[in-house]
């Protein structure tokens, strides 16, 4: 069968089917009498599994990934929420809803809206209401865990487990941390997932986004996972199971002899030095990309301060996150790009309506269209660069008059802060995300202006193209290789050259080693990733001659073909 995969790697072990995501239940109408009693027992099933999030929550083991703790909380948050608490007893009082009847149309609903998204990772948010909702469920049907708890609680000896499920959610991903697993293939999900992101956490590999694999499969069956391919096989031969364990020892040996590269150059075999920085979202994030090698941080973005909260973050909660990235990077240059919300990421129960929410008011639009909140959230960076290096880099840029605003934004946040006191950098760069085309083709009043340009090709393609990536139907169509796509990239990179201008590329394209060459050849010197996909680069910068790639893709870039990355292996 074929998934998605969504973190390398390959493993052997016997299936453990994990329980359906969303129960079966009992659909009825009760009495007009009993409203009260049903929406107390839908609301103490909601609290108890609060209470339980919560305790898992301050009592994660040493070595749980440092995402789960977050991912507990919002799941408690979600529970909480009226859009799902109160409108599901609303059902109850008006339909004589049976809770669980309540409930599950009610997150039906919410899943509808999560699904309708434009952003992938907001889109993807709608398995956690999935996996709240199954949590409230069990509570009041008093059913047991997803899993035996014999096997959750197994420990050495014996073969490995691959765990087979619908989804996941992060309360039963910690569950799952004492168990001899091995992998993870679900029903659901994708790149941004919980099981997705905890499982890159983790060096496990996952396949996600197949469909129905929990349906097919049974306790005990023999298990393949190719988290590289997207591939699980099950009940495989004993020739395919020989041919998948030296698979297994050649990419144990791969990952050991990229460890060696950790603090090696990056640089090129005809002496092009090549910045390898990491993407981050969260504060906490920033020691692995230290440790990872990375140069700087080129991409950290703020929204994720922002999201599954009732309250925005005040200045002093943004600045203190800002200057622990600054603090931890130790003199290596931190770039925040601002809020880059709105539309379809609504914040503090907003409601937007919008034909598109992706052509919609969002990221920088948005924070013009509020200035006391993007005047909060500049003063907070500001005050950051106090503690080192600091750029300021600002998202979906169509116009001159937007870089216009955002200077005399800054320039307002610094009389503040001069008429308090506060300190901050003499001079931070200001940049801006190239990801709308008309900023692409026009990109010289822009260059001449902006300290530098971050290319983000993952909505630059999808606005390219008009291809929805969250779209199935059309998802075959979004091409990082569509020759329209290649001439924006170079356009961009050759005028930041010219003006003597720095320029990256912060989207899945520079982690993307099958890319690097690609990128090189079209002149790149600055690639921001997730701090995980650094060594990967690395490796194939160290491999490349970068003037023999810049003939090559010349050559072939104004072609009406895509490019042919094979043939630049050889460079």
């Amino acid at each position: 069968m074929r998934g998605k995969g969504v973190a390398r790697g390959y493993a052997i072990g016997r299936a453990v089917v994990m329980g359906a995501a969303a129960l079966e239940v009992a659909h009825y109408r009760i009495a007009p009498d009993d409203v009260e009693s049903e929406c107390r027992r839908l609301r103490d099933a909601l609290t108890r599994a609060q209470a339980d999030l919560h305790h898992l929550a301050n009592n994660l083991p040493e070595d749980a990934p440092r995402e789960l703790g977050a991912m507990l909380n919002v799941h408690r948050l979600l529970l909480g929420d009226p859009l799902l608490a109160d409108e599901a007893q609303a059902l109850i009082r008006d339909r004589h809803y049976n809770a669980e009847w309540a409930l599950t149309a009610q997150g039906q609903l919410l899943g509808e809206q999560f699904d309708a998204m434009e952003d992938e990772y907001l889109r993807e948010r709608g398995g956690d209401v999935r996996q709240v909702i199954e949590r409230a469920l069990h509570v009041l049907s008093g059913t047991p865990a997803l899993l035996p708890e014999e096997t959750v609680c197994s420990g050495g000896g014996g073969e490995p487990l691959v765990v087979i499920a619908h989804d996941i959610s992060p309360a039963d991903m910690l569950r799952l941390r004492g168990a001899r697993f091995s992998a993870f293939a679900t029903d659901l999900g994708g790149p941004t997932s919980h099981t997705a992101i905890v499982a890159r956490s983790m060096g496990v590999p996952a396949v996600v986004a197949m469909g129905n694999v929990r349906d097919i499969v049974r306790d005990g069956d023999m298990i393949i996972v190719d988290g590289a391919s997207g591939t699980v096989l099950i009940n495989p031969s004993e020739t395919m199971l020989a041919q998948y364990r030296g698979l297994q020892r050649v990419y144990a040996d791969e990952r050991a002899e990229l460890e060696l590269l950790r603090d090696e150059p990056s640089i090129t075999l005809d002496g092009i030095s090549v910045k390898l920085e990491a993407n981050i979202e969260l504060p906490e994030e920033a020691p692995a990309a230290l440790a990872a090698g990375a140069q700087a941080i080129g991409l950290f973005r703020s929204e994720f301060l922002f999201m599954g909260r009732a309250e925005l973050p005040g200045e002093e909660e943004q600045y203190q996150a800002y200057a622990s990235v600054v603090r931890v990077m130790a003199g290596r240059p931190v770039t925040i790009r601002t809020l880059d919300i709105g539309a379809d990421k609504t914040l503090d129960d907003e409601v937007t309506v919008a034909t598109n929410p992706a052509l919609g008011q969002r990221a920088i639009r948005y924070c013009l269209a509020r200035p006391e909140m993007f005047a909060t959230q500049l003063r907070a960076i500001l005050r950051a660069s106090a503690h080192g290096p600091v750029r300021l880099l600002i998202p979906m840029i169509a116009h001159m008059h937007e870089v216009e605003a955002t200077f005399a934004a800054v320039a307002s946040a610094r009389r503040e802060l001069d008429a308090r006191g506060q300190a901050y950098a003499l001079h931070i760069p200001v940049g801006a995300m190239v990801e709308i085309p008309a900023m692409a083709i026009a990109i010289e009043p822009f260059v001449q202006v902006l300290d530098f340009l971050s290319i983000g090709t993952n909505d630059l393609i999808q606005y390219v193209l008009a291809i929805d990536r969250g779209d199935h139907d059309v998802a075959s169509l979004y091409d990082p290789l569509h020759p329209a796509v290649l001439r924006l990239l170079a356009h961009t990179i050759n005028a930041g050259e010219r003006a003597g201008k720095p320029v990256a590329v912060c989207g899945e394209m520079a982690g993307d080693p099958r890319y690097t060459r690609l990128l090189l050849g079209l002149g790149l010197s600055e690639f921001s990733m997730h701090s995980q996909q650094l060594l990967d680069v690395k490796r194939e910068v160290r491999r490349a001659h970068s003037n023999a790639l810049r003939a090559k893709v010349a050559n072939v870039l104004n072609r009406a073909l895509p490019v042919d990355l094979a043939r630049l292996e050889q460079a």
